[in-house]
């Protein structure tokens, strides 16, 4: 499955689980601890209870258009259960409320479900925050990769023409390795078309061989269209939109099929610093680089312009330097 179906993305669009609770009973979080805020996907619950049952649940999402709906449906499914039931709603329960999520979505249903369980734990505590964990394989903190990976140099040390950018060729390095120890399509880990990314690869790595066609094959290309269509509204007029040059239609089709994954975006591209990220958008999309002129976190500020585009508010405060969460937007 790939997209949104109308059921996640009823969800995701619910806003009346959205928000905070006043002197709630419960506080649980995930992700948002002083050494992880801002570097992965979080979720906090507010919960009230009355004789053990839970009369009210909110929420705070920070993430992807799939975390919201399965934080969404985690409240669904908690409001108005008693305290002993709700201890029983994990993954597959969030999964079903929303008719389904791609399998590489699961992680979005297990920390609703986390934040839910220390919202809980909370109220056994008396109100205290309780803070709970993602998994280690949900953690990207650092760089994937490092100069001295052996896919990275083979990549890097083979000959290719004297037109070809250095820099350039280090990003499809880096993606290149990430995709392959993801064994992922494509089409799901670049957001290219296999005929995009052979042009790509022959034109940045001529004398290494590369079997497309015994490369795993997605149907179709797994792309969230709401982010894809924002980021190609700011490839420039003059841009080479096919051809086997790294442009800023491709590149667009590339961040929108790496922001699905966890994690900063510069990580889910396997670079080795925030900055070669912003370098690359400055070099093939500068209009982006210029909308985004207060250096906010790039998967942070993407789905920011998409809400205010539908009338929405991400955001709790209209000025970003006044808002106490500052921290999750900005380096």
């Amino acid at each position: 499955m790939s997209g949104y179906t109308e059921q996640i993305l009823r969800y995701a669009n619910r806003p009346d689980h959205v928000g905070q609770l006043a002197a709630a009973d419960g506080i649980g979080e995930v992700g948002l601890g002083s050494k992880e805020r801002g570097s992965q996907i979080a979720a906090r619950f507010f919960i009230k209870t009355a004789r053990r049952r839970i009369e009210l649940v909110r929420f705070q999402a920070f993430g992807c258009g799939y975390t919201i709906a399965a934080c969404a449906a985690a409240a669904d499914l908690a409001e108005k259960s008693s305290i002993n039931e709700i201890s029983g709603i994990g993954r597959e329960a969030i999964v079903t409320r929303l008719g389904g999520l791609p399998v590489d979505r699961f992680y979005c249903a297990d920390l609703a479900a986390e934040a839910l369980r220390a919202a809980i734990a909370s109220c056994e505590r008396h109100g205290e925050l309780v803070t709970g964990s993602l998994a280690p394989h949900q953690k990207h903190d650092g760089s994937r990769l490092t100069s001295d990976h052996p896919r990275y140099r083979q990549l890097m040390d083979s000959s290719c023409t004297t037109d070809i950018h250095s820099v350039d060729r280090h990003l499809l390095a880096c993606l290149l390795v990430v995709m392959e120890e993801e064994e992922s399509p494509v089409e799901v880990a670049l957001g290219l078309t296999s005929q995009q990314f052979t042009s790509l690869y022959h034109r940045y790595f001529p004398t290494i061989g590369f079997d497309v066609d015994g490369a795993k094959v997605s149907s179709a290309v797994s792309n969230d269209p709401e982010l894809l269509n924002l980021l190609l509204g700011y490839v420039a007029e003059d841009d080479n939109n096919g051809g086997a040059i790294l442009s800023g239609a491709l590149l667009a089709h590339i961040l929108a099929a790496r922001a699905a994954k966890p994690g900063h975006l510069w990580v889910a591209m396997g670079l080795f610093e925030r900055a070669e990220l912003g370098a690359a958008i400055k070099r093939h999309l500068p209009l982006l680089l210029t909308a985004n002129d207060q250096g906010m976190r790039w998967k942070r500020f993407f789905y920011k312009q998409i809400c205010e585009q539908q009338g929405g508010m991400l955001c709790k405060s209209p000025v970003c330097g006044e808002c106490s969460e500052y921290e999750l937007c900005f380096g």
